[in-house]
């Protein structure tokens, strides 16, 4: 490989530069090569339509996917949850990272936990997958909450919290750790509670499928355990044929015995926003061996899911 530096695709946004600088550290331990950051400005960063109007699926992606293929950068860092399902055959996952927390978590006055905020509390997120969940869990434990969709980065969202226009915001606890903020974190939710979007706390580092030196090189940075569980977990989502948008969560578990990882469980929910009408699955087998039997997972309990009328609760669908 040549020693010119390597140039990295990535998001402007505070969080996508954190992670993306914290990727190219790597790179450059593992080549010996310098390795700078191109900031790419994507449609999601610009538009401020909710991501259920403008369909989720590709928004903060395609940008960086079209630099990639016109050559502009080397290779590219997505937050994982944000890449729709469908691989384009030019472009290859040559690593998947290992993962950090998937969970949710809340940011909310006075340090209050999601079970203390009071009657008419208002929570603020741009996830329907969320809203779903939250809404769903009050409604069975007697909790009076409030929904709000809101759009905006890190600071924008605890803004709104800090300002008090709301009494909680809900942000993934990767992304907060990453930007080195986790200690504003009020309440971590239990995966029982709300489970997390397919892929969520993972990296996904793509690069051109002809280039094979570099996906060996970014190939060192994979971790086998994580793939094949962000794997499944994306199965089910392309199963139930539903886009980064739509109201699904998913989350593949590794359970050990000791040190010893023996099993995979996978659990899927599909959830009408306002948390009347719920599907919630979980499947528990071998740890996948292949990308195949990955899949296979994810899609067995997609059509579990599907046979429970999960489809007539996703309203907007992947197209």
């Amino acid at each position: 490989m040549s020693t010119r530096a390597l140039r990295l695709g990535t998001r402007r946004s505070r969080l996508a530069m954190a992670q993306s600088g914290q990727v190219a550290d790597a790179v450059r331990r593992v080549t010996g090569r310098p390795v700078e950051l191109v900031e790419i400005t994507t449609y999601g960063d610009v538009s401020r339509e909710h991501l259920a109007q403008i369909g989720g699926t590709g928004v903060f992606v395609t940008a960086l996917r079209d630099a990639l293929l016109g050559g502009e950068v080397d290779f590219a860092v997505h937050s994982l949850k944000d890449l729709p399902t469908e691989q384009p055959e030019d472009l290859v996952l040559a690593a998947v990272p290992v993962r950090e927390d998937p969970r949710d978590v809340i940011v909310a006055r006075d340090a209050l936990k999601f079970t203390d905020l009071p009657r008419g509390a208002r929570i603020g997120t741009g996830s329907p997958r969320r809203m779903a969940q939250l809404n769903a869990y009050a409604r069975t434990h007697g909790l009076g909450i409030e929904t709000v969709p809101i759009r905006g980065n890190v600071d924008t969202r605890i803004g709104y919290v800090r300002d008090g226009e709301l009494d909680a915001v809900v942000l993934a606890a990767a992304g907060l750790s990453r930007i080195g903020r986790i200690d504003e974190v009020t309440d971590f939710l239990s995966i029982d509670t709300v489970l997390p979007a397919p892929g969520q706390g993972a990296l996904a580092i793509e690069c051109p499928a002809d280039n094979a030196s570099l996906v060996a090189a970014l190939g060192e940075l994979d971790d086998p355990l994580t793939r094949v569980a962000v794997t499944a977990e994306r199965s089910l989502l392309a199963a139930l044929e539903a886009g980064c948008s739509a109201p699904v969560g998913a989350l593949a578990d590794l359970l050990a015995d000791g040190q010893i990882v023996k099993e995979m469980r996978l659990r899927g929910v599909v959830g009408t926003t306002d948390g009347t009408r719920m599907v919630q699955l979980s499947t528990t087998g071998p740890v996948p061996e292949t990308h195949d039997q990955a899949m296979t997972l994810g899609r067995e309990l997609a059509a579990e899911m599907l046979a429970q009328g999960a489809a007539g609760l996703m309203g907007e669908r992947a197209q």
